[in-house]
């Protein structure tokens, strides 16, 4: 392996264009800075900067901007203005996806991580791994379409999925979709982009998603928890993403396996057949039910929350979180949050809290964009900002 040292001329060029890009990105939406600020901001010489900024410029990265209106005190200038320069946040896209049982969606943004677009369409839950696939590039083409991005301006794509997801992409188990157990989906959709495809498990996009843009903004240990008949559950430890040894950490619906004669299919029944796994509505009518006083339909639900209190306990006791976020179908139920939350208190010695998901439906898509941020800036030597800004 080469040795690198503080003397060595590249890795200082990388460095100190790292923290100029820095100073740049950090003002994107303010005023513009000028070369004397980058030097401020950065506290290299001015001839390192004024170095930096032109490689930069040519890199596509940055350029000049024009002279801030009015000046200093709105007085008249005199000499040359200072030159002012800014950072091209559109000067590439970044693309996320989510591919799931009922619903593809995609969500486009700058190099800041700004949105620019949305689309999202309906996909049968019975659609083969070819359909489901198809559809998918069909509803990022109507999302380039729409905000006249070109294929080839985007950076990085990233991918949110059900399934135990390997390093390459590759769905290793996946029962939730039709087709999916052995899907080279990573290799399948980089055969439609010139980028990096990132591919990850939906829970962990979404406790991703939770972190940059919602309930768990600013918290370092987190578990999120997307329910359903098997649920799964994406974990941060020390703010980092925990996929475990083989990307299977966090799949708490296998949980029912270990000796339990009910599968969550039959706990959520009110008559003698089970739900169908994927059957989201079902789900949603035996919660308005016992909302209603329904007997049977309140006994169910006592039945999958309790198993629900146990997988999520579990995880719990394991990781010590410091928040679980609820999110699925029942991000918007508070019938789950309140007995969640009571139930930890019983089971755990030192309960988290426990919030529902502030992105809802959006969390695997907007994850997945997270990821394809994450990717960039990591290029760009700007990885340690992350989901803090």
């Amino acid at each position: 392996m080469e040795r690198l040292t503080g003397r060595d001329p590249s890795l200082l060029r990388r460095i100190n264009s790292t923290v100029v890009l820095r100073a740049l990105r950090a003002e994107a939406r303010g005023a513009a800075p000028t070369l004397t600020d980058l030097v401020r901001a950065t506290e290299l010489s001015r001839p390192t900067v004024e170095g930096v900024v032109e490689q930069l410029i040519g890199a596509g990265l940055v350029e000049e901007a024009g002279e801030e209106p009015g000046g200093e005190g709105g007085g008249a200038r005199r000499g040359r203005p200072a030159r002012r320069f800014r950072f091209r946040a559109e000067a590439g896209h970044l693309l996320g996806i989510e591919i799931g049982p009922h619903r593809i969606a995609a969500v486009l943004a700058d190099l800041t991580g700004r949105f620019t677009g949305t689309v999202s369409h309906e996909v049968d839950e019975k659609a083969t791994a070819d359909e489901r696939l198809e559809r998918a590039r069909g509803t990022v083409a109507e999302l380039l379409r729409r905000t006249e991005v070109q294929r080839s301006n985007l950076r990085a794509v990233g991918v949110g999925t059900p399934g135990i997801v390997e390093a390459d992409g590759t769905v290793r188990l996946g029962t939730a979709l039709p087709g999916w157990t052995g899907l080279p989906l990573g290799e399948r959709l980089r055969r439609s982009f010139r980028c990096p495809v990132l591919v990850e498990n939906d829970a962990n996009a979404g406790v991703l998603a939770e972190r940059w843009k919602g309930a768990a903004t600013g918290s370092q240990d987190v578990v999120m928890v997307l329910v359903g008949l098997s649920p799964g559950a994406g974990s941060l430890i020390g703010g980092r993403l925990h996929r475990g040894f083989g990307g299977a950490a966090g799949e708490i619906g296998a949980l029912h396996l270990l000796g339990r004669e009910a599968t969550p299919e039959h706990l959520l029944s009110t008559t003698d057949e089970p739900l169908h796994p994927l059957d989201e509505a079902a789900v949603a009518r035996v919660f308005s039910l016992a909302r209603q006083g329904d007997a049977r339909a309140r006994a169910a639900m006592d039945r999958f929350m309790q198993r629900l209190v146990h997988d999520v306990a579990a995880l719990v006791l394991a990781l010590d979180p410091e928040l679980v976020v609820v999110g699925g179908w029942a991000s918007g139920l508070d019938d789950v949050l309140e007995p969640l939350r009571q139930e930890l208190e019983r089971y755990c010695l030192r309960p988290p809290r426990v919030a529902l998901s502030v992105l809802g439906e959006a969390a695997v898509a907007t994850g997945a964009l997270r990821l394809a941020l994450d990717h960039v800036e990591n290029e760009l030597g700007l990885g340690e900002q992350q989901v803090s800004q």
